[in-house]
């Protein structure tokens, strides 16, 4: 009798959505992908990419690589928002509250992301990769944020 196929958890399930979310950037450095979830129900998706109308970084090139900005520094300098920065636009221009909500992304939030994230209520943070932000880190011990890193 063949084997069933593998019913994804939650966590698998959302992660594998929230990677092929990253494959729509247009970052030409790192493909973030981002999405909200709250009670098993997806409140908004989001990935890194400059705001909607204008050139992308692939058309434009990267001002970050142009100057040698190394990642998780100066991020003020970027066409683009980061995915995590998306989900909150779309919820907010969809009126959705996202208040006790999972972030999935596939990269850990850098400190302007989180500050967001903890503002907009966001109660979890579930992530792939690391991203070199140490005031990511020093927040991070100050919330009661639920913090866990998938493979």
């Amino acid at each position: 009798m063949p084997e069933k196929n593998k019913r994804p958890d939650w966590t698998e399930y959302f992660m594998d959505i929230t990677r092929l979310v990253a494959r729509r950037s247009t970052c030409i450095r790192r493909q973030v992908g981002a999405i909200v979830v709250k009670d098993k129900r997806i409140l908004a998706t989001g990935y890194n990419g400059v705001p909607t109308g204008l050139a992308h970084c692939e058309d434009t090139g990267c001002i970050r690589e142009q100057n040698n900005i190394p990642s998780g520094q100066r991020h003020e300098l970027c066409r683009g928002l980061h995915a995590e920065q998306n989900t909150i636009i779309q919820a907010a221009f969809h009126g959705i509250s996202i208040s006790g909500a999972t972030l999935y992304c596939t990269t850990l939030p850098c400190s302007i992301c989180l500050k967001m994230l903890i503002n907009a209520g966001i109660t979890a943070i579930i992530y792939e990769q690391g991203y070199p932000d140490e005031l990511t880190e020093s927040l991070l011990n100050e919330t009661d944020l639920t913090l866990t890193k998938v493979k």
